[in-house]
């Protein structure tokens, strides 16, 4: 798992730039799944909610990978072209551990970068204690953009 922490000198100049914490989905509304989550389910989970990915936690809340449309393509490829059952397949199975996580006090800009620089289309944010706050997205950071586009910072 890639972490990004800001720099003391990076922090400084934040002043009033606005937070991911602003923009980001908290966790309280953060669609989530656990490994042993049916992979199915999964995937009607995020069709249902119109979201491309989501994080996997443990069951002590840690996040252990993340599962999107890109992982569950091999769905299909597992299940269609091996002839492969997939009825009992979890998320586990599916899921990837490859993901970025983030600082809750770094600001959009920081985070724009970051999702400009890199392959991925999400970020973990992550509390001062390194506990799952919530995740920003490249659509999180559009709204942003409308709303600094009305105003100035």
């Amino acid at each position: 798992m890639n972490s990004f922490k800001p720099k003391m000198s990076d922090q400084n100049q934040k002043a009033n730039k606005p937070l991911v914490s602003k923009y980001m989905v908290g966790v309280a509304q953060l669609i989530t799944f656990k490994p042993d989550t049916p992979i199915l389910k999964a995937l009607d989970t995020m069709l249902e909610k119109h979201i491309t990915g989501a994080p996997v936690l443990n069951d002590k809340g840690e996040v252990v990978g993340l599962i999107d449309d890109k992982d569950c393509l091999n769905i299909l490829v597992g299940g269609g072209y091996y002839n492969h059952p997939i009825g009992k397949e979890t998320v586990s199975s599916y899921m990837s551990n490859v993901m970025k996580t983030i600082s809750i006090n770094i600001d959009i800009f920081m985070a724009a970068t970051i999702l400009l620089t890199t392959p991925y289309k999400r970020l973990i944010v992550l509390d001062e204690n390194g506990k799952l706050a919530g995740q920003i997205s490249r659509r999180d950071i559009l709204r942003a953009i409308k709303d600094l586009n009305m105003n100035t910072w």
